[in-house]
């Protein structure tokens, strides 16, 4: 069977990080499923899904070696064209990926005691974003 749920992250612009967590877990739980696996997607291209122990320690580290290896700037060749301010931001965001698969075990997510799921906003201006679960198993 195939399950769908959508949820929705408001943003305050680039580092901003959400754990969706549970979230995610409470929408598996309410599919029912025992065995499978669960899709977690971002929609948009400057934004990024992914795991991290979520802690403010961490919720500083990542953004910050982002910016480190993709630094704002407006020489990129996306701010040739549009001059948004935002060419690091599609680079950041792609390099982490927007979505991410959890194997479902015994109804639950199998994720390790100090690994969430986490949304981070890679864009310079915060925005309402859209994530999909999908979730398929029995």
């Amino acid at each position: 069977m195939t399950y769908q749920r959508q949820i929705s992250v408001n943003t305050k612009g680039s580092g901003d990080m959400h754990d969706l967590t549970e979230q995610v877990a409470a929408a598996v739980t309410s599919f029912g499923l025992h065995t499978g696996l669960a899709h977690i997607f971002n929609v948009g291209s400057t934004a990024a899904i992914g795991t991290i122990e979520f802690e403010p320690g961490l919720q500083a580290d990542l953004p910050a070696i982002l910016n480190k290896l993709i630094p704002p700037s407006r020489h990129y060749g996306h701010e040739q064209t549009w001059h948004d301010g935002n060419g690091h931001s599609h680079l950041q965001a792609t390099l982490l990926g927007p979505s991410l698969t959890v194997p479902i075990v015994d109804g639950k997510l199998a994720l390790g005691t100090w690994q969430q799921i986490f949304h981070l906003e890679c864009d310079v201006r915060g925005r309402q974003r859209t994530v999909v679960i999908t979730a398929i198993g029995e």
